[in-house]
């Protein structure tokens, strides 16, 4: 081989190491790349089984954070795993008003925000806090919006099925964690609360590992029978849902004013 052919051949081997093994701002960009990419949000372990070890992903996505904090797309952390989402101040620019078939009832928002706070929570626990009854058809509409999901069973008699919200639910809603549902104070200030409650009156942060004390986790060949639902159970959602006993004042935080304002008549 002549000495061109060979000086060639290096520096093609170099241009493929530095494919390979770029340094800092190419990593950056890589993840940046793979973030725009995707279809749903990355987690860093994700993120870093594309880049070479050692790579320190946190510290790279902390400059990313910065770089695009006053851009028209941000980098933010939904649900443990990041994602590019439209700047806030930016956000009505790009919305608009689409008519949709079907709405969540005010029963569906109250069963919604009862399994958040007080998760993990069995169905008649739900509707001890309604102070009505809650419908198959209503668990049935929250687990195909992939907002609740069974989360066990309690180690009670009946072996009852236990709901918890998802990382859909944590995503759609802009929360890092369920220790970002607003609290007490911030759902006074949101006008989602009576002033006129009880001094005693507690809103109750939920624990992503709370109630694994006393709850198995579900089989996979569990067929869970409670979540059944035959013609014949129509008429019985239609009846129970349309009474509400709920405060429709007392049921989210400002991540979920939106869904509320959704709600078509406050019969349902």
């Amino acid at each position: 081989m002549s000495d061109a052919g060979e000086i060639e051949t290096d520096k093609q081997e170099a241009s493929n190491i530095a494919v390979l093994h770029p340094d800092g701002p190419l990593h950056r960009r890589t993840i940046e790349a793979l973030l725009f990419a995707s279809a749903e949000p990355l987690d860093e372990a994700a993120l870093g089984m594309r880049l070479p070890a050692g790579v320190d992903v946190a510290s790279l996505l902390a400059e990313l954070v910065e770089d695009y904090a006053r851009r028209g797309v941000n980098l933010v952390r939904v649900a443990g795993k990041w994602a590019f989402r439209t700047a806030p101040d930016l956000a009505f620019l790009l919305r608009r008003e689409t008519e949709r078939d079907r709405r969540l009832s005010r029963a569906a928002i109250e069963t919604l925000a009862i399994i958040a706070y007080h998760q993990p929570v069995t169905r008649s626990e739900i509707e001890d806090i309604r102070g009505v009854s809650v419908s198959r058809g209503t668990l049935e509409l929250l687990l195909e919006t992939e907002w609740i999901r069974p989360r066990g069973r309690r180690r009670t008699p009946g072996r009852p099925l236990t709901f918890g919200t998802t990382e859909a639910f944590e995503t759609h809603f802009g929360l890092e964690s369920l220790k970002d549902l607003p609290g007490l104070e911030e759902l006074k200030a949101a006008g989602l609360l009576d002033m006129r409650l009880p001094k005693d009156f507690t809103v109750n942060i939920p624990d992503p590992d709370s109630g694994q004390e006393d709850e198995d986790p579900l089989n996979l060949d569990d067929p869970l029978p409670e979540l059944r639902r035959g013609a014949a159970g129509k008429a019985e959602d239609e009846a129970t849902d349309a009474t509400s006993a709920f405060p429709s004042n007392v049921i989210a935080g400002p991540g979920l004013r939106e869904t509320l304002e959704e709600v078509e008549s406050p019969e349902n």
